[in-house]
């Protein structure tokens, strides 16, 4: 069975320097190439909101982005004002000092606080930042992601030290099982490395070259 590339990427644009310009261009990838959502700071969650209405590309949003080190509180409120101003999607990041400090009682809570703020009205997906983590603590925080009843666990901000890779993929499906989502996340950049993430278990792909890898092209650049 063939595979709709296109229905499983959130096109991304997360830099801090993205101008209204850009955000609108991005927005107009999404409807033309048919991608699942666009992926932008919260600040930008209204105006791709207005631009994408009538279409069906979802809006997704980060919180907590990108070191995870806010209060719990905190990211509730972010996702709150998220959803108010058009979010379909969160994604957040966990408090990842707690997680390496074996505090699971806070992570959980972390996660939840999210989940609960989005409930019924957005998809939440967990950032566990996979490049920082050991793979114990990279199966205990997807364990707790689930626990908390979060739809997603995803594997880094783009941020960070590190991207997705095929080992990550593999081992997150194989800990929360055949029902949660799994996003694979940074250096995802061209149709061959898609294509592995999705064979490893990703159901959906976050990139910023998009549509060079509908295009089978490969994009140089950061995580």
């Amino acid at each position: 069975m063939a595979v709709n590339i296109a229905a499983m990427i959130d096109h991304t644009l997360l830099k801090p320097d993205a101008t209204r310009q850009q955000i609108e261009t991005l927005c107009q990838e999404a409807k033309e190439h048919g991608f699942f959502s666009v992926c932008v700071n919260p600040t930008w969650v209204s105006t791709a909101r207005g631009i994408l209405n009538g279409s069906n590309v979802k809006v997704c949003t980060v919180i907590g982005f990108p070191l995870g080190a806010t209060t719990s509180e905190t990211k509730a409120f972010e996702t709150r004002n998220a959803i108010e101003n058009g979010a379909d999607e969160v994604d957040m990041v966990i408090n990842i000092g707690a997680l390496k400090d074996q505090n699971d009682e806070l992570v959980e809570k972390d996660i939840r606080a999210v989940v609960e703020a989005a409930k019924g009205s957005a998809l939440t997906k967990v950032i566990i930042e996979t490049s920082l983590l050991t793979r114990e603590e990279k199966i205990r925080a997807c364990k707790l992601s689930v626990k908390a009843g979060a739809d997603f666990v995803k594997t880094s901000t783009g941020f960070s030290t590190g991207g997705a890779t095929v080992d990550d993929i593999n081992l997150m499906r194989e800990t929360v099982g055949p029902n949660i989502g799994v996003k694979a996340s940074g250096g995802v950049r061209n149709t061959e490395d898609t294509q592995k993430m999705i064979e490893a278990g990703a159901t959906r792909i976050g990139a910023s070259a998009g549509v060079a890898i509908l295009k089978g092209l490969t994009v140089a650049g950061d995580y």
